[in-house]
This record gives structure tokens, sequence and C-alpha cells, in this order.
């Protein structure tokens, strides 16, 4: 979960623009992880050092590992360490971007210092499953939002795991913000109703619909129709059935849920204000709205 909330961080404090963070999202798939990279995370070598052995490999026929060796920066069991290590998939991230010249190594050094310090992630362990990071990088998102209950972070918490269980990891949250009213395209509601509400919707423009479809059922539509309106339903009713279960086992209260419908209204007005958040996806864009009743 670490990942998809480091493209937010690069976001908010300017490293990078939407588009070029988009630009690098598209091409991480294909990219492939350098041991400079994983040396700089594991806090083996410097940004400087990387940087001088990637010099050194411009006069020499050799491979990176062997060169930072032959300095003295690396021993070969770290070598080994590194191409054995599973890292996190955020530093491919940053390392598109430093190819693409928009961020350095040295850049990138700080960086990662930078979001463990702010978040307090002592180390990017992949396989923790750590709720109190995980929270305090989405109040983050959120601004630090006093008013937030334990409910509603427990929500998106949720939520975006389920974003990365049903339909890929390879997003990240925006910021967000407070809206009265919001201009949507293909869009579903649906309401939890109990001892507390909330009313939920998901809005994407019609490529963007389609694409989040097809990941989601694995399979691949090629036009919006009524199966990929089912999917953007059935994603949503799935989200919100999962909220009213945990909610029943950890505090047993029963909350229900309204079934998921269209929205055909081109603009959505509220009287209380609203949380927006975008999730950029590789292939466009996902509007989620959340109306604490």
């Amino acid at each position: 979960m670490y990942t998809q909330f480091f493209g937010n961080y690069l976001l908010s404090h300017s490293y990078v623009t939407q588009d070029q963070l988009f630009s690098a999202m598209q091409r991480e798939a294909d990219a492939r992880m350098r041991l400079g990279t994983l040396a700089i995370n594991s806090g083996f070598m410097t940004a400087q050092e990387v940087d001088e052995v990637i010099i050194a490999q411009t006069h020499e026929s050799k491979k990176f590992g062997e060169i930072a060796v032959e300095c003295g920066y690396l021993t070969e069991e770290q070598v080994m360490d590194l191409l054995r290590e599973q890292s996190p998939d955020f530093l491919l991230l940053g390392q598109v971007l430093v190819d693409d010249g928009i961020i350095t190594n040295s850049d990138l050094e700080n960086i990662i210092a930078d979001y463990r310090s702010e978040n307090e992630i002592l180390d990017f362990d992949i396989t923790s499953d750590n709720h109190e990071i995980i929270r305090r990088l989405i109040e983050n998102l959120f601004n630090q939002d006093s008013t937030m209950t334990i409910e509603s972070k427990s929500y998106f918490e949720l939520l975006f795991n389920d974003f990365v269980r049903f339909v890929g990891e390879d997003f990240t949250p925006l910021p967000a913000d407070k809206i009265k009213a919001f201009p949507v395209d293909k869009c579903i509601r649906q309401e939890i109703q109990g001892n507390y509400q909330i009313r939920s919707f998901i809005s994407m423009d019609e490529e963007t619909a389609i694409a989040f479809a097809s990941r989601y059922v694995g399979d691949t539509f090629t036009e919006y129709d009524e199966y990929v309106q089912a999917s953007l339903e059935d994603f949503l009713n799935l989200h919100n059935g999962l909220f009213i279960v945990n909610i029943s086992n950890d505090s047993s209260i029963e909350l229900t849920i309204t079934a998921p419908e269209l929205v055909e209204d081109p603009i959505l007005d509220f009287d209380n204000p609203v949380y927006h958040f975008q999730v950029l996806y590789s292939f466009g864009i996902v509007h989620f709205l959340i109306e604490l009743v």
C-alpha cells in the first residue's frame, strides 16, 4: 500500500506534475529494476556513488555490480542480497522518473528518506499489514481532516485495498478535496444505511470505465454497454458490502446497503460538503465521492 501513496507524495511536494506522473505510470510495467536504485533504497550506496558507477560504465564494459565492488561501494554479498530481495514497487516508479530526467538519483535518495520520515515508516516491508501507517497515509491524503471518524478511515483503508485486489496496484490517489457539486459521466451510486449513513459515488469517463470493468472481471470489453455498467455497480456493491460486514464484526453495528444505481443527472449537487478524490490509474482517472450523513 505504501507504493500507491508514493505517487501522491511526489505530487503534493511538487516533485512531479500530474502529467509526468501519469506518463511514468504508463511505462512502469515495462521498466526493469536497476541494482543502483536498489542500493540507494537499502542504504548500501549513496546517490553520488551510484552516479559515479554509472559514469564508469560508459567507459568499461562491465556490470554495475562488478564496478561497485571494485570501487569498494558494495561487497559481493551485498550485491547478491540486492539481487535476491523483493523490492517495493514504488522504487520502479522513482527509477522511471530518474530515467525521464524529472528527478535525479540524489533527489530520489532524499525523497525516500523524507517519505519514510513524514509517514513514520521504519521499513518498506511490502509483506506487512501495518494499519497505523496506512491510516496515517490516508489522513495525509485528506489533509489531516479532524472530522474524519474511525469508521471513515476504515472505509477508505478498505477502499484502497479493494482497488489493489480487484482492479490493480498501478494507481495513485490524488489529494482529496471537499466539494458541493460535481459533473459526472458514467456514475454509479449506493447508500449505506443504519446508525450512520454513507452515500458513495464512483464516476469515470467512458474509456476509463471500459478499462476498469475489463480489469475487474478479467475480460476484455471494447465498448460501454450494460455489462460494463454492471461491473461498476458490482465493484461498488462489493466494496460497501465488505465494509458493513467488517463494521458488524468489529463493532456489532448492523448496517444495510441499497441497490447500486446509475446516476443520470449530469451534475451532482450536495447539501453538505462531500469528500472527492481521484484515483489515477495508468488507463485513466477514477473519481470517488463520499457523502457522510
